[in-house]
């Protein structure tokens, strides 16, 4: 099977995936909204927010594995997979015992003056807090059996694994609208049961279908390589790390000056943008493997080609639905919400615009990864992600609006970091800047330009919202669509026009 056809195979596994989670997920979200209430909502998501970034943290720390199976599986190296492996397992049990300890000591800290939680709740926030490092502690042990699913490409079952973890998630929602009791508190218990099982079901079917998948550590024991794994482990933490706490601390200091309200506010917009992330998401993730696999093969050029058409695709695939969900924001959170929080409608369109710039260079964080060369990146990475807490504090304290927030977090954790992931590409990677220019830079800001115009003209024709919100789909999909033409080789036209279709048969299903 040809590597585009492969992409397009796994992709396919993965939009299926998401077609079942995000009409799950959105209702969920919408259950749980209206049954705790904008404030016991927004508690959730200062002190137990932290759960829905553990996909993140989970994905991201899967890298470290993922990097070094992808890249044996490059070599075609089976006894190194098995060392990978056993190595894999010692090492996230270790960062496991850590990270639940060092949430333990924050805690003490969270709830002694720092978060703005009213008296009567605080006794809630902590049990969903701890609940919060039982989930963590299960998530990160999960980690090698995800990268392995990952290094072998087997989207087909990690979508069924995430319709599971929807499904139960759901049920959670379902059983707190029922529970006459404090709802906030069984919700927090009932959400750290999740990673638990989804653990257990990975755990075994991995063993069952992949040799490597033996515990055996003193006979696969390698300390070179459980020094090189370390290494690049540690460094991969301290970038995944820094974004969560950056990400988490901002939040933070959001509490302390406008209180929960604006939390639930975060939630609501990270909530949205995280089901439309699904869309170009997925493509990242079947390409990811395809990268690292490429470095291990010692075909640099193709790795690089490969990590250009992956962050270009997940771009145009975004914009899809950035570009129109931007221009009628209002209309789409009165669709979703029956009550929607303020600052929701500008949170939204703020986080669209942060998510969208990052696309495009979503893949070179993975061509970093396939060669080696983390360290770098993640240290001027970190700086910049917790140098947005004391900034938006002292603006904050100056008197500037909430969304603020977001200027902040685009300019350095967003703009910096991208051109920093540049400059290393060009060092260490072989990349040419005016071939991200004129292949990636130049075109993505003509179409966003173009069809955000098109969007906007078009809906501004319509006084019904549903047909502006229509309206300003087809002129985006259409405009999105003539520059896919223009702009795309004939593997990238192949992979877009194939997730194209896709979309359209799902289309013609429910209207049918």
């Amino acid at each position: 099977m040809s590597t585009a056809n492969r992409v397009i195979k796994n992709t396919a596994f993965l939009y299926a995936k998401m077609g079942v989670t995000m009409f799950i997920s959105l209702y969920t979200t919408r259950l749980i909204l209206n049954s705790l209430g904008t404030t016991d909502f927004g508690i959730f998501n200062i002190v137990g927010g932290a759960i829905a970034m553990l996909g993140f943290l989970n994905t991201a720390m899967a890298g470290a594995t993922q990097r070094f199976m992808s890249f044996s599986e490059g070599e075609g190296n089976q006894e190194k997979k098995k060392k990978v492996f056993n190595i894999s397992l010692v090492l996230h049990f270790g960062i496991a015992i850590i990270v639940g300890i060092a949430l333990l000591l924050t805690g003490y800290i969270f709830f002694n003056g720092v978060l703005n939680i009213t008296t009567e709740r605080i006794f809630a926030a902590k049990v969903v807090y701890g609940s919060l490092i039982v989930s963590t502690v299960f998530t990160i042990m999960a980690v090698p059996y995800d990268a392995i699913l990952n290094a072998h490409e087997n989207m087909l079952y990690y979508s069924i694994i995430g319709i599971i973890e929807s499904v139960l998630k759901l049920i959670v929602a379902i059983v707190v609208v029922n529970y006459t009791g404090d709802k906030l508190i069984i919700y927090g218990m009932m959400m750290s049961c999740v990673p638990l099982i989804i653990m257990i079901v990975m755990r075994i079917y991995c063993h069952k279908k992949y040799a490597e998948c033996s515990i055996s550590v003193a006979q696969n024991w390698d300390f070179s390589l459980m020094k090189e794994m370390t290494n690049f482990a540690g460094w991969n933490f301290l970038g995944v790390t820094s974004g969560l706490l950056g990400n988490y601390g901002n939040g933070i200091v959001m509490n302390h000056f406008f209180g929960t309200t604006v939390n639930a506010a975060l939630g609501v917009a990270a909530q949205l943008n995280g089901q439309l992330m699904a869309f170009s998401n997925n493509l990242i993730k079947a390409v990811s493997p395809i990268i690292i696999k490429k470095e291990g093969e010692s075909n640099r050029e193709s790795m690089i080609k490969y990590s250009f058409s992956g962050s270009k695709l997940s771009f145009y695939i975004f914009s899809f639905f950035a570009i129109p969900s931007i221009i009628e924001a209002p209309t789409i959170l009165k669709l979703w919400l029956n009550v929607i929080p303020e600052w929701s409608i500008i949170f939204f369109q703020y986080q669209l615009i942060r998510t969208l710039i990052e696309q495009l260079t979503s893949l070179f964080s993975t061509s970093l990864s396939a060669i080696g060369s983390i360290k770098e990146l993640n240290l001027i990475t970190a700086f910049f992600d917790l140098l947005t807490m004391p900034t938006l504090y002292v603006l904050f304290h100056l008197g500037f609006s909430p969304y603020w927030y977001y200027w902040v977090i685009i300019i350095f954790m967003v703009l910096i970091v991208s051109g920093v992931k540049i400059y290393y590409c060009i060092k260490f990677c072989g990349l040419v800047f005016q071939d991200f220019v004129s292949k990636i830079l130049f075109p993505s800001l003509l179409i966003c330009g173009v069809s955000f115009l098109a969007g906007y003209t078009i809906s501004n024709c319509f006084s019904e919202s549903y047909l502006k919100l229509g309206a300003c789909f087809l002129s985006t999909s259409m405009t999105l669509i003539s520059f896919a033409i223009l702009y795309f080789d004939e593997n990238e036209k192949k992979i877009f026009f194939s997730i194209f279709n896709m979309f359209k048969a799902k289309i013609k299903y429910i209207h049918k």
